[in-house]
């Protein structure tokens, strides 16, 4: 039986002033003193210098129609499906920072359905 690898779904996301400033703010904070980072979140950057943020599933909650990131603020979530599965595992949001702007999306590892003793 074969089981699905991890999974990464891009979010439509509405942006707050606020939040724009809390993930600029964190990126200073991170290239200044990398240790300033909260536990949970961890940053790097891309070949092409590109900001990346990685959230643990500890450093953000996921509420009917919005997600939020601890210390930095509130992402609106657009649309009415959920991001990721009920039952879902290792999710991690990922925030990556383009010359389009920023892009959201959400990594996770699917539920494993076992089909045992159906007859």
């Amino acid at each position: 039986m074969v089981h699905p690898k991890s999974c990464e779904v891009a979010l439509a996301v509405k942006t707050t002033e606020e939040l724009l400033t809390g993930l600029e703010n964190l990126r200073l904070a991170w290239k200044d003193n990398p240790s300033t980072v909260a536990k949970g979140l961890s940053c790097s950057e891309s070949k092409e210098g590109q900001f990346i943020l990685v959230a643990a599933e500890s450093a953000f909650v996921t509420l009917p129609g919005a997600c939020v990131i601890k210390g930095i603020g509130a992402i609106e979530l657009l649309g009415a499906a959920p991001a990721f599965e009920e039952g879902a595992k290792s999710k991690t949001l990922i925030v990556k920072a383009t010359p389009e702007g920023w892009k959201f999306s959400v990594k996770f590892v699917p539920p494993i359905v076992r089909e045992r003793n159906a007859k």
